[in-house]
C-alpha cells in the first residue's frame, strides 16, 4: 500500500492523541521485589547491551509505550494488545507516544520530534493528522522476547523489572481486554474490535505466528508448532529460511538460509557441522522475529510464506 493509503485506513481507537499514556520515565525493580507478578504472567524480556529488563503485559497493556533507555541506548518498547505484538525500536533524541489511531487493529505511535505516524508493526513512517508529509524512514528494531516471568527469571535471574510505579493511577492488575493467565476474554475468542485489512480462514484469527520479514517478503511460522517440532524450513521469497524454537523461553528465531545448511537439535541446542549453537546465536544472518496474531501478520503481509 502507498503510505497515503495507510493513512486513511486509520481507524480512531477510542482515546485520543496521548489518552494512553506512555511511559517516559520508567523505574525498575529486583525480581525479589515484583511481587506482583504470578509465575505464568506474560513479560517482554530483552538482554542487550549489557542491560537485562522484563517489561510485564500487565502494565504494558496500559501504557502500550515505554521510552526507556538500555545502556547508553535510547529506545522505545511497544506493545499493542489488539494485534498480540511487542517490538523494541531505537528511539534517538525523540520519544514515542500513543497516537490514539489504529491501523489493522494494530497501534500508531507517533514521534514527539517529527509528529509522523508509525504503524507499530510496519516499523514505518506515514502521514497523519499532524505531519502530512514526514518522507518515509524504517526505525531500527531490537527483539524482545514474549515469555512468562518464571521462565525469565530463571534464564536471567538478575533482571530488572518495569515498576508498577509509573507515576500514574492505574489498575494493573486488571487487563481491559481479558487475561493471558489463564487465557480469557478478547485473547481466547474470535471477535474483533475493529476491521482487519484483510481476512483469511486458513487459521484462527488469534493464533499465534512468528513473523519475520525483510525487503523482499515475510514469512511466518506457527508458533506451537514451531515449538513442537523445535526446527522448522521454509522460504521467504524464494530464499530458503530455517526457524528454531528456544524452548528455555518458549519462543523462536527465523534465519536465512540460502545454502540450505542442515540444522538438528538436541532438544537445548542447535547443531549445524561440528559446531552446536544456542537457538539464538546461529551463524547465519538472523531476521528480526517477533509474535502476532494471525489477522494483524496477514492483514499487513497478505503475501506472507507460511508454515504450519
Amino acid at each position: 500500500m502507498e503510505p497515503g493509503e495507510l493513512e486513511s485506513l486509520a481507524v480512531s481507537g477510542g482515546p485520543p492523541k496521548d489518552g494512553i499514556p506512555s511511559i517516559d520515565e520508567p523505574s525498575f525493580v529486583g525480581p525479589d521485589n515484583a511481587d506482583f507478578l504470578d509465575s505464568g504472567d506474560p513479560v517482554f524480556g530483552v538482554a542487550l547491551n549489557g542491560a537485562i529488563k522484563a517489561y510485564p503485559q500487565k502494565i504494558l497493556v496500559r501504557h502500550e509505550i515505554v521510552n526507556d533507555r538500555l545502556s547508553d541506548r535510547s529506545v522505545a518498547v511497544t506493545y499493542c494488545p489488539l494485534t498480540g505484538t511487542v517490538q523494541g525500536f531505537e528511539r534517538g533524541e525523540t520519544t514515542f507516544g500513543v497516537s490514539g489511531r489504529l491501523i489493522n487493529n494494530n497501534l500508531v505511535m507517533y514521534d514527539r520530534a517529527t509528529k509522523a505516524w508509525w504503524p507499530q508493526i510496519l516499523a514505518t513512517s506515514i502521514p497523519g493528522s499532524w505531519n502530512s508529509d514526514p518522507g518515509t524512514s524504517s526505525l531500527r528494531e531490537f527483539r524482545l522476547v514474549w515469555t512468562t516471568w518464571e521462565r525469565w527469571r530463571e534464564l536471567y535471574p538478575d533482571t530488572q523489572v518495569l515498576s508498577t510505579e509509573t507515576g500514574f493511577a492505574k489498575n494493573y492488575g486488571s487487563d481491559p481486554y481479558g487475561s493471558y493467565n489463564p487465557r480469557g476474554g478478547y485473547y481466547a475468542n474470535e471477535n474483533m474490535l475493529f476491521e482487519p485489512l484483510e481476512e483469511d480462514d486458513r487459521f484462527g484469527r488469534k493464533r499465534v505466528f512468528m513473523g519475520a520479514r525483510t525487503a523482499d517478503g515475510a514469512v511466518a511460522f506457527d508458533k506451537s508448532t514451531l515449538l513442537e517440532e523445535r526446527i522448522m524450513t521454509g522460504e521467504l521469497s524464494g530464499t530458503p529460511v530455517v526457524a528454531v524454537a528456544d524452548r528455555r523461553l518458549n519462543t523462536g528465531y527465523v534465519y536465512l538460509n540460502p545454502d540450505e545448511r542442515t540444522a538438528t537439535t538436541d532438544g537445548s541446542t542447535v547443531q549445524m557441522g561440528d559446531s552446536s549453537y544456542e537457538p539464538n546465536a546461529l551463524p547465519l544472518a538472523g531476521v528480526h522475529t517477533f509474535d502476532a496474531m494471525w489477522f494483524a501478520w496477514h492483514g499487513y503481509y497478505p503475501d506472507t510464506d507460511v508454515y504450519a
